[in-house]
């Protein structure tokens, strides 16, 4: 596929357009489903023309959706995901009916609570979720334990865990403690898997709760947990200055 012409794959057009997961698009396409110009496709990286080609699903034809962009105040013990193969309650318990196929920008595991953006817009998600973008993210997060100075020193440091990741974070301060555990605001530039749970783990500290607080510019605020609400105008302009 020549660089810099608006061709695409199927898979990722049905994404693009807002109609699905590309997972779900591929899917999809090897099953017989979606028709491009009248015939059948059953390749996902058969080349697409978004301004002139027809796609059509089960006989219905795919129009671009209008872009969604909301956040999420995820409740501990729902996965991230659309379905899930051991049954668990998934974020889209949380989601208003009526909407069209929205799927999250990155993601927060089971036990960890907080701001989750979803969107259909995928290029959006993809200039959010791509490493080289270094978005910054802010955890409240409740130790086991009273971390010093010392500690604070070697997370900002990067600690190599047992794979062999180095894993850091930007910045790092005490919120409030208790006689036996603490509460500390970390912010991470970038997001390996488990990354503080891991972290933190590697220096002997248990995690009893992470809340995402924030995603850049954008803050969880006094969402309730559970609810969600669309990015405001000002929202998206300021998030999207901070990720160019």
């Amino acid at each position: 596929m020549m660089e810099g012409t608006r061709q695409v794959g199927l898979a990722r057009a049905l994404s693009k357009l807002g109609y699905c997961s590309r997972s779900h698009a591929f899917t999809l396409i090897k099953t017989g489903r979606v028709r491009l110009n009248g015939s059948i496709r059953r390749d996902p990286e058969y080349p697409v023309d978004l301004s002139r080609d027809r796609i059509e699903v089960d006989s219905s034809p795919v129009e671009g959706a209008t872009k969604i962009y909301l956040m999420l105040n995820k409740p501990r013990g729902l996965v991230t995901t659309a379905s899930d193969e051991k049954g668990r309650e998934t974020i889209y318990s949380c989601l208003p009916p009526g909407l069209p196929w929205i799927g999250p920008v990155g993601r927060l595991d089971k036990a960890s609570e907080g701001l989750l953006l979803l969107s259909n817009d995928s290029e959006w998600a993809a200039r959010i979720t791509d490493p080289a973008s270094h978005v910054s993210k802010t955890y409240h997060v409740q130790v086991s334990g009273i971390p010093g100075e010392s500690v604070f020193a070697r997370m900002l440091e990067g600690v190599r865990d047992t794979n062999g990741d180095v894993l850091r974070a930007r910045s790092v301060r005490l919120v409030r403690h208790g006689e036996h555990n603490a509460w500390l605001e970390i912010v991470l530039d970038q997001g390996k898997n488990r990354h503080i749970r891991r972290l933190l783990t590697e220096l002997g500290f248990e995690v009893l709760r992470l809340i995402r607080i924030a995603i850049g510019p954008l803050q969880l605020g006094d969402l309730p947990k559970g609810a969600t609400r669309p990015l405001s105008p000002e929202e998206k302009q300021a998030f999207d200055k901070a990720i160019e």
